[in-house]
């Protein structure tokens, strides 16, 4: 049940890096927005939770470290996407 509410976390927050972002296209990429939201969320969320001292506990400083970590990895995503698309 744990490893769901992981998924399902790591996706609204990958759809939140998209809306932040600004979609392209019509609607929200649910590809990107689990890649995006499981590695920004243990990159950014770990890594804020443990600068923070709050540990491996679900505190507000690793929710907006998975935030932040999510739209990084978005940002990247894209961007390595427009530039394979223009060669």
């Amino acid at each position: 049940m744990l490893i769901l509410g992981m998924i399902l976390f790591g996706m609204l927050v990958g759809a939140a890096a998209q809306l932040i972002l600004g979609r392209h296209g019509k609607g929200i990429d649910w590809t990107l927005a689990f890649v995006a939201g499981l590695v920004g969320s243990f990159v950014g969320g770990l890594l804020v939770s443990l600068l923070a001292g709050d540990g491996l506990e679900l505190r507000p400083s690793g929710i907006i470290g998975s935030i932040v970590g999510a739209v990084l990895v978005t940002a990247v995503w894209r961007w390595s996407r427009s530039r394979s698309a223009t060669r």
